[in-house]
């Protein structure tokens, strides 16, 4: 087998391998006997490091992956009569094969938006409808930060959300795959805009911020989430050996590795972001922008032939391909050099 050790693409924070430092980590808990099932001293100190964060009244449940933290989270949250809120481009309704609904017997009630994020007007439009029992009825909200657009929510509009849902009997639930990227973008603490903005249950993503596998999810308000213990176990994400999930995700959260990579993938994406709108100002025709850089992705709109062209060369992912809107992702081990080489192919390939 042949690996391109120095292959690098723009489709994915997923592409990206794990950090070393949390390979080293998963390496240091690889010793001795530890009681299975998150009885062990990671997972001990990780709901100690949590709670440090998010304050005393946390709980979190390690898990595997990122679609199981959200149909846990979800379904902890609601009964089986409930149904969430969501914008249309939410990961839970595009990208998990149906496994909110198909699993936890949900109801997704989805809300077209301009750039993936929901507003309490927005929300209204789904919200409504309780005590009908012809209607699934709407008991959550659910946000991505960031959202599956590269854009990111403020603290004041999250509390917004957050203070909106509430009056309803409405919890809000947050999707956190990259939760860091939103962070480090913001400049504020994680508690700054979950649980002081009125979040009470956070899927909280490792993977694609340089974990191997594994993510958690993190009730900040216990009131609101009800049988996790089982539910877990129930959606296949309980880990018997727990210690290596905990151990990743102490790793991204000690010494803040989290932000520092999270930036990293962010300054990228500005950088990118930069270098397309300066040869744009120069002259380069052919190229826009469908939404703000905000974080490490940038969308932006082409022609589908000058996008394969491209592909050829640099892997990503269209995002719209009948609006010619195309998806660039940087990552924690995304260098400058990566950067301004990709850049200078796409201005090629625009200028042919």
């Amino acid at each position: 087998m042949t690996i391109d050790e120095q292959a690098r693409g723009f489709a994915s924070d997923n592409y990206a391998g794990a950090h070393p430092e949390v390979l080293a980590a998963i390496a240091a808990a690889n010793v001795g006997h530890q009681v299975a099932y998150g009885e062990d001293a990671w997972t001990a100190r990780l709901l100690e490091t949590m709670r440090d964060l998010f304050g005393g009244q946390t709980e979190v449940f390690p898990v595997f992956n990122g679609t199981g933290a959200n149909v846990t989270a979800l379904t902890s949250v609601m009964p089986r009569w409930g149904a969430v809120v969501a914008a249309s481009t939410a990961h839970i309704n595009t990208d998990e094969g149906g496994a909110p609904e198909r699993v936890s017997g949900l109801k997704l009630l989805t809300v077209e938006t301009p750039d993936g994020k929901l507003t309490p007007g927005l929300v209204d439009r789904e919200a409504w409808g309780w005590g009908n029992e012809h209607r699934a009825q709407p008991l959550a909200v659910s946000i991505t930060q960031t959202t599956e657009l590269g854009t990111l929510y403020t603290v004041d509009e999250i509390r917004a959300i957050a203070d909106h849902a509430h009056a309803r009997g409405m919890t809000l639930h947050m999707d956190g795959a990259r939760i860091a990227n939103a962070a480090a973008a913001l400049g504020v603490s994680l508690r700054d805009f979950t649980v002081d903005a009125g979040v009470d249950i956070l899927s909280f993503g490792a993977t694609k911020n340089g974990a191997l596998y594994g993510e958690a999810v993190v009730v900040l308000d216990p009131s609101v989430a009800e049988g996790l213990p089982y539910l877990r176990k129930l959606s296949m994400q309980l880990a018997s050996k727990m210690r290596f999930v905990s151990a990743q995700l102490l790793a991204l959260l000690d010494d803040d590795l989290y932000l520092r990579s999270a930036g990293h993938a962010n300054a990228m994406a500005a950088r990118l972001r930069a270098a397309l709108e300066s040869a744009v100002a120069g002259g380069v025709d052919g190229l826009t922008f469908s939404q703000p850089t905000q974080a490490n992705a940038v969308f932006a709109v082409l022609d589908n032939a000058v996008a394969d062209r491209i592909r050829e060369r640099v892997r990503f992912y269209d995002w719209d391909r009948a609006a010619g809107e195309v998806r660039w992702m940087t990552a924690f081990d995304t260098t400058v050099d990566d950067v301004d080489a990709f850049a200078a192919i796409i201005v090629e390939e625009l200028t042919r």
